[in-house]
């Protein structure tokens, strides 16, 4: 029996208020889940309403039984069309196909992402366009086997410019590298391990929004088919005028 788990990290570039990245999910048709991960361009109100537009479309594509790749594809068909050619976002999604045992990771982003198993790390670094610019954009597909003690991190291109006022470099693939692969530590340790480093580098004041994505495959034991999902966030209590 494997254990999969998801963490998930972010945070608005400091003074931003919310942050331009919109993360979805979905549980797949066949037999699995998607995340979708859209880094609308620009930061604030106008960059969360185009990756919150395009993650929609999107999820509801996955919905309807469509492959990844199809939907990265009709996803920048929609942007191109819809913004002639004047807007970027980059987009990445990551399933767990139940029906073919693999993990699916499409890129249209040029950051990369990290895989690290027993084996070792590595990184998908090839060049990757994002969407919107030009026409037929393809998205990078990479698939692997589900196997124990395999992580994946995906993240936006925030992360990778923490530290870039203060003259440092985040220098992500060495910590990766260091990571503990065998000891079946969470994937929420090794997210909020990357997000802590980011913002030490940014001095607790993120220059750009910041998402990371970190999916684990863990030995687990035979406990059925319970599957849980939990969320925090933080909200800021609203207030109200006093009665009169």
């Amino acid at each position: 029996m494997l254990d999969i788990q998801v963490a998930v990290a972010k945070v608005a570039y400091h003074g931003g208020g919310e942050s331009g990245d919109t993360l979805e999910t979905i549980e797949r048709p066949g037999g699995g889940f998607s995340f979708v991960l859209v880094d609308g361009q620009g930061t604030g109100r106008g960059a969360k309403t185009l990756s919150n537009l395009l993650a929609t479309r999107a999820i509801s594509l996955l919905k309807d039984g469509a492959r990844d790749g199809a939907v990265a594809r009709a996803v920048h068909d929609y942007l191109y069309t819809y913004r002639m050619g004047q807007v970027a976002a980059t987009l990445n999604i990551l399933s767990v196909d139940f029906q073919s045992g693999k993990i699916l990771i499409s890129r249209n982003n040029p950051a990369p992402f990290f895989v690290i198993d027993p084996e070792g790390i590595k990184s998908y670094n090839e060049p990757s366009m994002p969407i919107g610019l030009q026409p037929m954009i393809k998205p990078l597909i990479t698939e692997l086997a589900v196997r124990p003690h395999t992580y994946v991190v995906i993240f936006t291109d925030g992360l990778l410019r923490a530290g870039e006022r203060y003259g440092e470099d985040i220098e992500l693939l060495n910590y990766l590298s260091a990571w503990p692969v065998m000891d079946g530590r969470s994937p929420t340790d090794l997210c909020e391990g990357i997000l802590h480093r980011a913002m030490e580098l940014d001095h607790g004041e993120p220059s750009d929004d910041m998402s990371i994505l970190v999916l684990a495959v863990l030995p687990g034991a035979d406990v059925g088919s319970v599957r849980r999902l939990s969320v925090s966030a933080p909200f800021e209590e609203p207030t109200w005028p006093s009665p009169m």
